[in-house]
């Protein structure tokens, strides 16, 4: 099985371009707010992802020709993961859909591979006898915004460096 490339609005990153760096950082609308006997409480109005991928490769990654004023597919590689002792569990972002959410169960000290249903925003994993917990993993895919890419480039290395900043819509 091969594994799947990052994509973006279609174009794949080939490791031409460079084994992509991946971090993601949550955009949070939220708050902490005191009440009148100092207790805290946190209100969230929203949660949206955004990220940066980043490489230095052979080649650039051919993101030129993309309409970087509209919205952008992007598919990542970076896993998203749930764990808890139910064995249903609700997506918190959407699944690639070229890839399936995978599980595992918990079996003493060792994660077991395990069957995983897969439906709307919903994934369950089946029974396994023994388990304690269960894990959910998937990579995720995001409707973002995105500017071009600012890029590198090395003559004396023959290299070529790329960022991208991305902000889920």
């Amino acid at each position: 099985m091969s594994l799947p490339l990052i994509t973006l609005s279609g174009v794949p990153i080939v490791l031409h371009a460079g084994a992509p760096d991946q971090a993601d950082t949550p955009l949070l609308g939220e708050t902490v707010l005191r009440l009148s006997g100092g207790e805290a409480v946190k209100m969230t109005h929203w949660g949206k992802a955004s990220g940066t991928i980043s490489a230095q490769g052979w080649m650039p990654p051919g993101l030129d020709g993309l309409d970087y004023s509209q919205p952008l597919e992007l598919r990542l590689t970076s896993q998203e993961c749930i764990v808890g002792e139910g064995r249903v569990f609700a997506l918190t972002s959407t699944p690639r859909p070229d890839v399936n959410p995978w599980a595992f169960a918990l079996v003493g000290a060792q994660w077991e591979p395990t069957t995983c249903i897969f439906s709307g925003a919903q994934a369950e994993a089946a029974i396994v006898i023994g388990a304690t917990r269960y894990m959910v993993q998937w990579m995720p895919a995001y409707r973002v915004f995105a500017s071009k890419p600012p890029k590198t480039q090395s003559s004396g290395q023959s290299s070529f460096g790329w960022t991208i900043t991305w902000e889920e819509i």
